[in-house]
């Protein structure tokens, strides 16, 4: 499939990295490019014997997601669109198809996300909204202990049949999408300040700033393994986690609601050791 490159980021996933470029080989993705932020396993060599025309481009170092995939992405053809993938995916039949097609029916569509599927069938909530403070606040802390809230539910869309619903969303998950180049090259890609998490969202929150939209595509279809590489790292990541949310926030708050920031940062530094805690308490009882 010419005009298209994959971008895979790797940290420590060989254990689903050679599946992850077969889905795409099998969806004809002629140009795979995988970015290996100094992984300490086997990826490197389970990715040559699977695929040894995949190009291989090690960073050195841990750039975290975003950082990794501007990384591949230079390294593509400039008129190419790009397909950023997590190296626990894999794509159903028929998806790189649907994303192409949805990409090129509405030429002011930017960014595409994928329906993304957990591997017991259920549906992974990517497309979202940008939410308000309220909301925002609601899913933080009331989401801890009652996931099935008023402020998640609006959040995440969940009242939204995403079997079926396909058109313009605020964001979706950075796990699986298809950028247009041309927005891709005018966003400057991801802003690799964000180590993870929320890299996605930041993305997206520009492409509507600049005109671009973004949508949704639910005959795309993505598998996705959640966690395989965070789960290495746990605590690191949950920090990270609010440290991009606190980020995304302070840049994107404007007039009064500013007046509100030191709020969100001690809600947010709550929510960090609420989490932390609940991490703990799960690795107790799994002993």
């Amino acid at each position: 499939m010419s005009g298209l490159s994959a971008v895979v980021v790797n940290y420590n996933a060989a254990t689903l990295l050679a599946d992850c470029v077969r889905s795409l080989r099998a969806e004809g993705v002629e140009d795979v490019v995988v970015v290996d932020n100094s992984s300490s396993d086997d990826s490197a060599a389970v990715l040559a014997a699977a695929d040894p025309d995949a190009r291989w481009v090690p960073t050195g170092g841990n750039l975290g997601f975003g950082g990794g995939a501007n990384r591949g992405a230079a390294v593509t053809a400039p008129d190419a669109h790009l397909l950023v993938c997590n190296p626990d995916i894999t794509l159903e039949p028929g998806s790189v198809k649907a994303l192409l097609g949805a990409l090129e029916a509405e030429p002011g569509v930017g960014i595409v996300g994928a329906r993304i599927e957990n591997p017991d069938g259920t549906v992974y909530p990517s497309p979202r909204v940008f939410p308000g403070m309220l909301d925002a606040m609601g899913h933080a802390l009331v989401g801890l202990f009652k996931p099935d809230n008023q402020f998640t539910r609006r959040y995440r869309m969940l009242d939204v049949d995403r079997s079926v619903y396909a058109g313009d969303v605020d964001w979706v998950s950075g796990s699986c999408f298809l950028a247009r180049r041309e927005a891709w090259d005018q966003l400057g890609g991801f802003d690799d300040s964000y180590f993870m998490y929320a890299e996605d969202l930041d993305l997206c929150w520009r492409a509507h700033k600049l005109g671009w939209r973004v949508a949704f595509e639910p005959g795309a279809r993505a598998v996705h393994v959640q966690g395989h590489s965070t789960d290495q790292r746990a605590y690191r990541m949950i920090v990270e986690h609010h440290r991009s949310l606190w980020k995304f926030t302070w840049r994107t708050t404007t007039g009064w609601r500013r007046a509100l920031l030191p709020v969100v940062a001690a809600g947010l530094a709550l929510r960090a050791a609420v989490a932390c805690g609940q991490r703990a308490m799960l690795g107790v009882r799994a002993r």
